[in-house]
């Protein structure tokens, strides 16, 4: 077969193929990271594309073909590219798949590999961190080597895997790893080691154990917020999550407070982690701007600021999609995306660059036919639209789309028969009733796409109608047969229905039509279709409404439909109910005590609105909303405008407005913007003046503060006023801290246990409030002038001694502190700390008795008297030594029968060059279960004791010596006779401690 009408018959039915098309990715290659200590060597890159015929693939690395004959490291699995065993210097890189058929190419986007490591921490000891209580500390983590740089940071406490609890005073930055203490306290001493994971490759490792010693400080001093956490620029896609930290180091423990400098914080933002925390989700352009947290405590404050940008991932707002044009026709394929920066586009046709910009065809040619690709890219990404293109020709065919066989219309109604031919180029196209050619006239007309409309149609249109089609590739004809019906007409339509929330109500709906056809009624509310199954409504030719709403409320539209011909009918239903929230509510004249509040009026729902409440929450009260009191106290439901009066100076609020009529109160409105009232002079002064006490030469004066919703301004303190009870003139001091609930004022003239009246009042920015009522008080006593006399010790044992004293004849001494040193000059000295002790005795005691002490060690002791005012003069120092070790436990070697008494042997114990010589052994004879019996001493090294008749019981041996019992052994004894003995076992413990009893389990056979 030869000549161009044949090629165009081949070319036609090639597209006419419903089962062929070019390549569309189902699944495309995705950024890897491979871990190097991956037990499964190998990596695998997805790719498959629908196709038919199907696609075959290739592969490109950086931009150069894969050969897999070259790297036998490479397998093609379908489309898939799995790399066995994987070299980092070989394969890392950028993958690009490409699929193929008869119709064209597409490319895949690109894909890196990474290989993900996370090394060991250096095995280097870490140094211990020596901190005061109530400073911040700070411990490093310094994560070692590793990619990707995405990790999460815990501390374990001691040992794994106890993770250290996260408050408001501890705080681990997931950004360096690193943990911040913002006040140290006596329960942090411990060891802490920095563990650091890394999901992508699934594994963790941990530091060297860091000693963290709080070092005691009496009184503990305060510090001011100190910032140590700040968070950077930041740069967010727009539909990302992103989380600011921010945490400060002070002491009382800071306040975190943020804020968006141009404006409100986004309504997607959550602070957590006691403040440190302020994650924004789903960022948009409009998050962009400049953000602060602060931290605030009673000593100070300290602020960062830092901006965060937003940008976007391209995205398309014109995409392109496959499609068929008739050959010599006009066709442009248009590509547009947003994105920040804004996205450079750029085409391919079967996976090669095309060099056109805006792809505009004047004339398509079969070679114009293929796969086309959009490429949209900027910084953050690429994205791809993917195409086909087919450029057909071919005569005129109806054998996909011929005209109806048979087309119904109503009478009086229209119709319209369509012709849609397949052909290329575009074909001509006319109509014939019979053998009578149609043309357009007052009830007929031919539109541009073929169809024939007929408008009034009667009885007389009947018959058969055939649409013609033509173009310079062929001819064709297709033939249908118009058939007239009745028309439908509502016979009784829906009536209006008012009705209030919760009732029922219901609309009646008929309709006449052809006997041959099938009726059916279709009902819509304001257009929209009615789900009866969601909706809880009933229909026939009724709708019935159960338990309605105000929603309900709207034209309800009954339409009676045949597969010829629809009428309809409407009516309104009414639906009364409490009115709907407000809106718009701000608030204007913000004065210290009062606001005026505006807002607009929300639905009446039907029934005039009667009145509005106001409702107002503060900061203090966070989340519990209260009525507020306006003025005029009634608000009107004409009015859109109240005055709250009766609020908190330097408060923030939030307010809200509710609405009432005859049915009923409705939903509260949107909160308004938050404000803050202006500041004034405080009202509220301190309670329960008290104090007295305290060190010699010291006034101390005590109070329950402010609470903060009575601070009222900024800058708020306390002025403490005082003077001895025979004075005129007051002494005043200020203390600036709001949190403050003593005062300590030296003096040294201050005479010791003299009465004074004080009185506190507070202040702030805009001035002084009222004092407290006047307390009376007494200055401190002073400390005891004598140190106690004729002080003397003796050593008891290896861990125990006993020290006395002369009494100190003062009437305010309160007791007596005995101090006792380990004097070894080679010592270090925090091993000398830890050794010393003290003890604490009342005044009625001259004696007391020190346990825990070093074996063979000198000791220098002294005496203090002390009050409450603080600790005398000290004693003389008198010096002891503590006696040797006690002995370790002995080795029981045997036990025999002797008639109705058994022997227990032992090996004598050779003291060490620590330990105290031995004068004898203690034995310990006693029932199992009981912690009592029968206590004997022998210099010798075994002993006879009675058999028990029933039950058993239990031997403890131990030597003795002047530094005290040793640990000791024991045996059990059975009452019952067995025919052999169990060899006994034994082990060794330190004699220096309260070691757990040795247990011999020696049955008698």
């Amino acid at each position: 077969l030869v000549g161009p009408d044949t090629f165009t018959l081949c070319i036609c039915l090639f597209i006419y193929d419903a089962t062929g098309y070019g390549p569309v990715f189902e699944d495309q290659p995705v950024d890897t990271i491979y871990p190097e200590e991956s037990p499964e060597a190998k990596i695998t890159m997805s790719c498959r594309a629908r196709a038919n015929p199907p696609a075959t693939y290739t592969w490109r690395l950086n931009s150069r073909n894969i050969d897999q004959d070259e790297d036998n490291h490479y397998t093609l699995v379908g489309g898939n590219l799995v790399i066995s065993n994987p070299i980092k210097n070989k394969h890392v890189g950028k993958y690009t798949c490409k699929a193929t058929n008869d119709y064209g190419t597409v490319v895949s986007r690109e894909a890196a590999v990474q290989f993900g490591y996370l090394d060991f921490f250096s095995s280097e000891e870490r140094e211990a961190v020596y901190v005061k209580e109530g400073q911040g500390a700070v411990l490093l983590c310094a994560p070692p080597p590793h990619y990707p740089d995405e990790l999460s940071f815990r501390w374990i406490l001691n040992e794994f895997p106890v993770f250290i609890p996260l408050d408001k005073r501890r705080f681990i930055s997931q950004t360096t790893g690193n943990l911040f203490i913002s006040k140290v306290d006596s329960s942090d001493s411990g060891n802490y080691s920095c563990f650091v994971s890394s999901a992508s490759i699934a594994k963790s490792v941990f530091s060297k154990f860091i000693p963290l010693v709080p070092l005691a400080e009496r009184p503990i001093r305060k510090y001011p917020a100190d910032i140590k956490v700040k968070f950077p620029d930041t740069f967010a896609l727009v539909g990302q999550n992103i989380t600011l930290e921010c945490f400060a180091l002070g002491n009382p423990i800071p306040q975190i407070r943020w804020r968006k400098m141009d404006g409100e914080l986004p309504a997607n933002h959550e602070v957590s982690m006691a403040g440190a925390h302020l994650q924004l989700y789903h960022v948009q352009y409009e998050d962009e701007g400049t953000y602060e947290c602060e931290a605030l405590n009673s000593k100070g404050k300290d602020w960062h600021r830092a901006r965060v940008s937003v940008e976007a991932f391209p995205e398309w707002t014109e995409s392109i999609s496959s499609t068929e044009r008739d050959i010599s026709s006009d066709y442009t394929m248009s590509c547009e995306a947003s994105g920040k920066p804004k996205p450079h586009v750029h085409w391919l046709k079967n996976g090669y660059p095309y060099d056109k910009h805006d792809l505009k065809f004047r004339g398509l040619t079969f070679e114009d036919s293929g796969m086309y690709q959009c490429r949209a890219e900027n910084r953050h990404g690429v994205i791809y639209a993917d195409a086909e293109l087919r450029v057909i020709a071919c005569a005129p065919t109806f054998e996909h789309n011929p005209v109806k066989r048979r087309i119904l219309g109503a009478k009086n109604g229209r119709v319209v028969l369509e012709c849609r031919p397949k052909a290329a180029p575009k074909a001509s196209l006319s109509w014939s009733k019979g053998s009578e050619l149609l043309f357009n006239s007052s009830r007929m007309l031919i539109w541009e796409d073929g169809s024939l409309e007929i408008l009034n149609v009667t009885r007389a249109d009947e018959g058969r109608y055939t649409c013609f089609a033509e173009n310079d590739r062929g001819k064709a004809n297709s033939t249908g047969f118009l058939s007239i019906t009745e028309a439908t007409k509502i016979t009784l339509a829906p009536s209006n229905a008012d009705v209030t929330a919760g009732e029922s109500a219901s609309m009646q709906c008929a309709a006449s039509h052809d006997s041959t056809l099938d009726i059916t009624f279709v009902w819509t509310m304001d257009g929209r279709s009615i789900d009866f199954d969601r909706d809880g409504a009933h229909y026939e030719h009724i709708l019935v409404l159960m338990n309605t709403q105000l929603n309900h409320s709207g034209r309800y539209t009954c339409t009676a439909q045949t597969p010829v011909d629809n009428v309809s009918a409407s009516a309104d239903l009414v639906v009364r109910g409490p009115p709907g929230p407000p809106g718009g509510v701000r608030v204007e004249e913000i004065r210290n005590k009062s606001v005026r509040l505006i807002w607009s009026s929300g639905a009446d729902n039907h029934s005039p609105i009667s009145k509005y409440t106001v409702q107002c929450r503060d900061w203090f009260s966070q989340e519990d909303w209260r009525d507020a009191t306006t003025s005029p106290p009634d608000v009107e439901g004409n009015a859109e405008t109240a005055t709250v009066v009766d609020l908190f100076p330097w408060t923030e609020y939030e307010f809200r407005v509710i609405a009432t009529n005859t049915l009923g109160t409705g939903d509260p409105s949107s909160p308004s913007p938050k404000v803050t009232t202006l500041e004034a002079v405080p009202v509220v002064a301190p309670s329960d003046i008290g104090g007295g006490g305290g060190t010699s030469k010291e006034l101390t004066i005590t109070w329950t503060p402010v609470q903060p919703q009575y601070y009222y301004g900024r800058n708020f303190g306390y002025i403490i006023a005082f003077k001895p009870h025979d004075v005129y003139e007051w002494m005043k001091v200020t203390v600036a801290d709001p949190e403050a609930k003593h005062y300590v004022h030296k003096d040294s003239s201050i005479p010791a246990s003299t009465e004074f009246q004080v009185k506190v009042k507070a202040f702030n920015i805009k001035g002084e409030g009222p004092y407290s009522l006047t307390a009376v008080i007494y200055s401190a006593q002073d400390v005891p002038s004598e140190a106690p006399a004729s002080v003397e010790a003796r050593a008891l044992s290896a861990t125990e001694a006993i020290v006395w004293w002369l009494p100190v004849i003062q009437h305010t001494v309160e007791g007596y502190q005995v101090s006792t040193t380990v004097c070894g000059y080679w010592m270090k000295v925090e091993d000398r700390e830890a050794s010393s002790q003290r003890v604490v005795v009342s005044s009625r005691e001259n004696q007391t008795r020190l346990e825990n002490m070093r074996p063979n060690s000198p000791y220098l002791i002294e005496v203090r008297a002390y009050n409450a005012a603080g600790y005398g003069p000290p004693s003389h120092h008198f010096q002891i030594y503590t006696k040797k070790a006690r002995i370790r436990p002995p080795k029981i070697i045997s036990k025999k029968l002797k008639g109705t008494s058994v022997n227990i042997a032992w090996e004598h114990v050779e003291p060490l060059a620590n330990e105290s010589t031995i004068d004898g052994y203690k034995v310990l004879y006693r029932k199992a279960g009981l912690s009592t019996g029968l206590l004997y001493t022998t210099r010798k090294r075994s002993i006879d004791l009675p058999m028990p008749r029933d039950g058993d019981c239990v031997v403890e041996v131990r030597a003795h010596s002047e530094g005290g019992d040793g640990a000791v052994a024991q045996v059990r004894i059975s009452g019952k006779h067995q025919s052999k003995p169990l060899h006994p076992s034994y082990m060794t413990v330190d004699s220096t401690k309260d070691p757990p009893p040795i247990l011999y389990d020696c049955r008698l056979h």
